[in-house]
């Protein structure tokens, strides 16, 4: 059995960076190893919305938005008004799309994934409710944010490092792993789950 990489983000500890442009701060969460917020092929990110106003440009890049804090926002898509978006309502988008954003009820705070469609198939969920829950994935990279009270994590029978409120449980396969092995996966919350579960596989040439 191959050992993955495991790294544990901390909230305390995000990188702030203003955005492309110009409108805010960013604080990045996490990205692909090798990369950096300049040249990423996926990347995690927190933003403050304090005031309506246009996204930044992603070219070639895929987006997908879901507001962490606050009553919500209302996005308009290359000239296309699109559903109010709550709480962990998620909403894909192209980073080229011209997209401007509405409160709905006051500064927000959002939670985005931004990666290359053509480096990784990705899937996004947000997992809550239930206070334990259990998923399998062959994913190379698998991500677990952390939205809600302490939260235990079990790889194959083995305890994880254990995410807080806004911290990023990273787990990386090791070189020639991807897809090769399905790994089960156990979370427990006393509080209740509120995470998002991100998973990314390479596209193959």
């Amino acid at each position: 059995m191959k050992h993955p990489d495991v790294r544990l983000y901390r909230a305390q500890d995000y990188p702030r960076m203003p955005w492309r442009n110009g409108g805010g701060t960013t604080q990045e969460v996490a990205c692909n190893p090798g990369g950096s917020s300049a040249a990423f092929t996926w990347r995690l990110s927190i933003a403050d919305v304090a005031q309506d106003g246009g996204f930044s440009l992603f070219a070639g890049l895929q987006r997908i938005i879901t507001v962490l804090e606050g009553t919500g926002i209302a996005l308009t898509v290359d000239g296309l008004a699109q559903a109010p978006l709550g709480p962990r309502q998620a909403y894909a988008f192209s980073g080229d799309a011209q997209v401007d954003c509405r409160l709905l009820g006051g500064p927000i705070r959002d939670f985005n994934l931004i990666y290359s469609p053509g480096h990784h198939r990705a899937r996004l969920q947000w997992i809550g409710a239930a206070d334990n829950w259990t998923f399998h994935s062959a994913a190379s990279t698998v991500l677990l944010f952390n939205a809600g009270q302490a939260l235990t994590v079990w790889r194959n029978g083995e305890q994880l490092p254990a995410p807080s409120r806004y911290d990023c449980l990273h787990v990386e396969g090791r070189a020639g792993s991807a897809g090769d092995e399905l790994a089960e996966y156990r979370l427990a919350c006393v509080a209740g789950l509120d995470a998002c579960l991100i998973e990314l596989q390479p596209r193959r040439a």
